[in-house]
């Protein structure tokens, strides 16, 4: 089965939407307080991505051997998630690790795509 994944975050939240065929679920969290202002949006974006496709596996809405197309507005994430590109940023890197983690062990497809940021779903939570 194919999803559609969108993720967003700022200094405060996170925000995931998830779309498969006629179903969308949309989710939404304030920062935990290790995070809450002390991360940057591109860091949030990431934890974002992290905890939407973790939630969306511990929901069943993704299962194993599933496509997730993770739609992005940002090119800099798209680059460092999809090549061996290492970001100087440690909490990225551990982001990336934990990704790849998931897809691996439930041997999911990842396909990346640029989106303009007023196409992402996700972003109206942040508000």
């Amino acid at each position: 089965m194919e999803h559609l994944l969108y993720s967003d975050g700022n200094t405060k939240k996170i925000s995931w939407t998830i779309k498969t065929e006629n179903d969308l679920k949309e989710q939404f969290r304030d920062h935990a307080d290790i995070f809450l202002d002390k991360v940057t949006d591109l860091q949030s974006k990431y934890i974002a991505l992290h905890v939407g496709l973790f939630w969306s596996i511990g929901v069943f809405i993704i299962k194993n051997e599933d496509s997730v197309k993770i739609m992005l507005d940002s090119e800099e994430m798209i680059l460092h998630l999809s090549s061996d590109i290492k970001s100087d940023d440690q909490m990225l890197e551990h982001r990336k690790r934990f990704i790849n983690q998931l897809g691996s062990q439930r041997n999911l497809k990842f396909i990346y795509e640029k989106i303009d940021s007023s196409e992402n779903s996700a972003s109206k939570f942040l508000l």
